[in-house]
Formats: structure tokens, C-alpha cells, sequence
């Protein structure tokens, strides 16, 4: 029998902004990056199972999708978070997680890191180890990038190697048209090809973080700027044609998320939104498409 059941939203993320300043001897990438969630998450069971383990097994950590394909083994993030904190607080027991998948997958929209964010505070909680926010964060760095944002749950400055977070004021009301195209977007290699030669034009991520705390839409627009676009577009011109495609539709502005192949475009209104979608779906430029809006 289940002696606690925990359910959890994990939101998905667009970058306003993302500059990459640096590489470390690791091989970590330095960045700035303004961050924003959207109304657009996954959904995660947690039941913490009341049965006797083996002597041999410490615990048991086993997890269910909706979405096949999507690895349940020590190789997702939900499972490396759960593990993380079992190891780290020495915990044995048996948990089983159901994943409810809705934001896309290898999409640049922190898909896996707001599933383990959603892990470490679910775990925080059914076993009541009183971590702070701050801990967690801490923590979750270990797992990814994204992880420390999408614990913290708020819009925000992200600097150092994800870390350093600064919240700042959510994006002002506005409707977001997310265009997932039907292609798969390879991070590491995204990052490698960045690193093979200079950048040469930095988006203004102070300007769009001054645009933010003044809650100047229109500003926000203009200051949309991430440089991996220039490496991930090469590889796969339709996202080019996303973004001019919601730009034609009357988009404020229109940018890849994170590595991509995500387009994201800003509307000021839900019914341009979604005339929008429905003029991208008929040019079938990409597979999944949703219109939702700001939190945090």
C-alpha cells in the first residue's frame, strides 16, 4: 500500500535571452540567459511504496510515461534526481513515478530539467528532509544547466553555468505561439559547433532584463537575441522559416529557445496567436504547436 502520493506540474522554459561568454577547462559553457516559463508543463505521480527491500537493493526507482521511447532508467533525469537525493540523504526506499509528457521532447525547452526540478522538491517532500529552495538548487546543478531554474520556479537571470539566479519580473501579459518542428536538436553538439569560432554579436541581456523591470513589452521584443541560433539554423533552415512565418503573422518578435529546434513568437493578443498557428500548421512546418502564456 502507498503511504504518501505527491503530484507535481513541471513547467516548460523559452530563453528571452541566451549569450554564451565563455568555456571552462570542464568543458561547461558560461552564459547569461533570461529565463520565462510557460503554461505549458508536464505532470509527475510520486507514490512512495510501503514494501520491504531486498538486503541487496538499498532502493527501487521506477518510472512510467505516457510517451514511448522516453528512457525510465538510470539514464532520465527524474531518475537521476530521485537517486541523487536517496544517495545523498540516504534514503531506502521504494518509489514509483508516473510521467505525464506534454512539452516536447529535445526541443530546447527544458523538458528533462523541470521533470528532475519536479523530482528533487517531490522527494524533498515525501520524505520530509526540509531542503531549501536554495539546496535544491544546489543540488540540482549537478543534473543540468536548467535544473537550478526550473527549481527555483520564478523568471529569472541565469549566469555562471546555470546557477547564479536573479529573479526579475515575469514577462508582461502576452500570448506565446510555441512551433516545435518535427526535427531532434543535439545540445552537446550545438555547444561544439559554437566553440569553433568566435561570437561575434552578443544579445543585450542587461538591456532585456532593465525591459523586463519595466515590464516594457515591446522592448522585450526587440532585445530577443540568442546566439546559438546561428549553429543550430545552418542545420535545420526550417526553423529559419518558422520565425519568419510567425514574424508574417504578425509576431512582436519570433527566436529559437535554448539549442533548439523550438520556435517561440510573442503576441499581443490570443486570437493573432491563434491565426497564427493555425497558418503554420497549414504550411506544415511543425508537428506540434501550442499557443499559452507567461507564468512566474
Amino acid at each position: 500500500m502507498t503511504q504518501n502520493t505527491i503530484y507535481k506540474k513541471a513547467y516548460a522554459k523559452v530563453n528571452l535571452a541566451l549569450d554564451v561568454t565563455g568555456v571552462r577547462d570542464n568543458g561547461y559553457h558560461d552564459v547569461r540567459m533570461v529565463m520565462q516559463n510557460l503554461d505549458l508543463y508536464d505532470e509527475l505521480r510520486f507514490e512512495v511504496v510501503d514494501e520491504p527491500l531486498s538486503e541487496a537493493v538499498r532502493y527501487s526507482i521506477n518510472i512510467e510515461s505516457n510517451v514511448t521511447g522516453i528512457p525510465t532508467d538510470e539514464r532520465n533525469l527524474i531518475y537521476k534526481a530521485v537517486k541523487l537525493l536517496f544517495d545523498e540523504y540516504d534514503i531506502s526506499s521504494t518509489i514509483n513515478i508516473y510521467l505525464e509528457k506534454n512539452i516536447p521532447v529535445e526541443a530546447g525547452m527544458a523538458g528533462g530539467s523541470t521533470d528532475a526540478a519536479a523530482a528533487l522538491h517531490a522527494v524533498n517532500e515525501l520524505y520530509s528532509l526540509g531542503l531549501s529552495v536554495d539546496r535544491l538548487m544546489e543540488l540540482g546543478v549537478k543534473l543540468g544547466a536548467d535544473v537550478p531554474f526550473c527549481v527555483l520556479g520564478r523568471t529569472a537571470l541565469s549566469e555562471g553555468i546555470g546557477e547564479i539566479l536573479t529573479e526579475i519580473p515575469c514577462l508582461p501579459p502576452c500570448h506565446v505561439l510555441v512551433a516545435k518542428p518535427a526535427v531532434g536538436v543535439s545540445t552537446a553538439m550545438v555547444y561544439k559547433a559554437l566553440d569553433s569560432k568566435p561570437i561575434e554579436q552578443h544579445p543585450d541581456v542587461d538591456g532585456m532584463v532593465e525591459a523586463m523591470r519595466q515590464q516594457r513589452l515591446d522592448a522585450v521584443a526587440q532585445l530577443m537575441g540568442n546566439v546559438l541560433e546561428r549553429v543550430t539554423i545552418p542545420m535545420h533552415p526550417v526553423i529559419d522559416d518558422i520565425k519568419n512565418a510567425m514574424l508574417e503573422q504578425g509576431a512582436l518578435n519570433a527566436m529559437m529557445s535554448g539549442s533548439g529546434p523550438t520556435v517561440y513568437g510573442i503576441y499581443e493578443d490570443e486570437e493573432g496567436a491563434q491565426a497564427a498557428l493555425r497558418a503554420i500548421e497549414k504550411m506544415q512546418l511543425a508537428d506540434k504547436l501550442y499557443v499559452t502564456r507567461p507564468i512566474g
